[in-house]
C-alpha cells in the first residue's frame, strides 16, 4: 500500500481565508499531495495581541473552514509542542506520530527566498521535501534544488492582513472567507 502524502501548510491563519483554501484544494486535487493539513502556528508573544487573536479562536475558524472539504484538514500539533516552534520539529513529530504517512512542507515563494535561514533547512529538503507556490512579487529563484518542487498554482493576491484591515474599516469580506468564518469574526468583534 502506498504511503499517504500529506502536505503541511503552516501559518497563523489570522484569519484563514479563501486564498489558503484555494491553494490547499489545488495541491490535493491536482495530485501534488493526497491531503493538505493546515497547521496552526502558536501565538507569537512578540506580535500585537490586538491583531493576533488567541490560538483557540483561530483553531475554531480553521475547523469551520475545513469541516466540509475533501482533502483539507486542520492540524493543531504545534499548540502542544515546546516553543519556539521550528518546522523541522513539527515534521519530525508528525512523522513519529503517523508512521504510515509521508509529509512534505508547503511554502510560498516569499519564504523560499529565505529558506536557507530556517533551522535544519537542508534536512527538511532531504528528508521531507518542499513544495513552493508562487506569491505575487516574489519570483522563484534557485529553482533547481534537490527536494524542492515548484507548483504552478493559481496566484491569489489575498492576505490575512488585508482581511483584518478591511474588517477594521467596516467592509463586508464574507466572500473572501470560508463559510461561517466571517460571521464568527463579526459576532466576536475580532479585528475591530
Amino acid at each position: 500500500m502506498k504511503e499517504e502524502l500529506i502536505g503541511i501548510l503552516g501559518g497563523s491563519f489570522n484569519p484563514v481565508h479563501m486564498g489558503h483554501i484555494m491553494l490547499a484544494s489545488y495541491l490535493s486535487q491536482w495530485g501534488y499531495v493526497d491531503k493538505v493539513w493546515l497547521t496552526l502556528s502558536p501565538r507569537n508573544p512578540l506580535k500585537n495581541p490586538k491583531t493576533l487573536i488567541s490560538d483557540m479562536k483561530r483553531l475554531v475558524m480553521l475547523n469551520m473552514a475545513t469541516r466540509s472539504l475533501d482533502g483539507i484538514e486542520t492540524c493543531d500539533i504545534e499548540l502542544s509542542m515546546p516553543r519556539p516552534s521550528y518546522t523541522i520539529n513539527t515534521l519530525d513529530t508528525l512523522s513519529n506520530r503517523h508512521p504510515s504517512k509521508k509529509f512534505k512542507l508547503i511554502i510560498g515563494s516569499d519564504n523560499w527566498r529565505i529558506f536557507d535561514q530556517w533551522r535544519d533547512w537542508e534536512r527538511i529538503l532531504d528528508e521531507y521535501g518542499v513544495i513552493v507556490y508562487p506569491r505575487p512579487g516574489y519570483p522563484i529563484e534557485k529553482a533547481s534544488v534537490d527536494g524542492m518542487e515548484i507548483v504552478n498554482a493559481p496566484m491569489v493576491d489575498l492576505s490575512s492582513s488585508f482581511v483584518r484591515q478591511a474588517i477594521a474599516q467596516g467592509k463586508d469580506v464574507r466572500t473572501f472567507l470560508p463559510t461561517g468564518v466571517y460571521k464568527y469574526i463579526i459576532d466576536n468583534k475580532f479585528y475591530r
